[in-house]
C-alpha cells in the first residue's frame, strides 16, 4: 500500500470589484445660453426644470458642478452626448468626466 497525502482542497472564492463609478461634471462658461444649458440638463440627464436650473446656478456661480455619477462608460457617453449638444449649436458647453473618490 502506498501511502498517499493529500492537500485539503480549500475553495477559492472570488470577490468581484464593483466597477468604478464617474462622475459627470458641467463646467461653466461665459457663452452658453442659460436656458441651452438646462435643456441639455433635461435632455440627457433627464432630469426636471427645477434640478437642472440649480445645477447650472451651481455651476454659474463656483465655475463647475456634479451633474451626476454613474459607471464608467455611461458617464462617458452621457458627456459627450451634451458636450456635442452644445457644440452642435455653436456654444462651448462643456461636460467632463472624472473618477469618484
Amino acid at each position: 500500500m502506498s501511502d498517499i497525502t493529500s492537500k485539503p482542497r480549500t475553495k477559492v472564492k472570488l470577490k468581484t470589484e464593483r466597477p468604478r463609478l464617474h462622475k459627470v461634471i458641467l463646467i461653466n462658461d461665459d457663452y452658453t445660453p442659460r436656458e441651452f444649458v438646462v435643456a441639455v440638463l433635461k435632455a440627457e440627464f433627464r432630469m426636471n426644470e427645477d434640478q437642472a436650473y440649480r445645477v447650472m446656478i451651481t455651476a454659474h456661480k463656483r465655475g463647475v458642478c456634479v451633474v451626476g455619477v454613474f459607471a464608467k462608460d455611461v458617464a462617458e457617453s452621457k458627456a459627450t452626448r451634451a458636450t456635442e449638444a452644445g457644440r452642435s449649436k455653436g456654444y462651448p458647453l462643456l461636460f467632463t468626466t472624472e473618477p469618484e473618490e
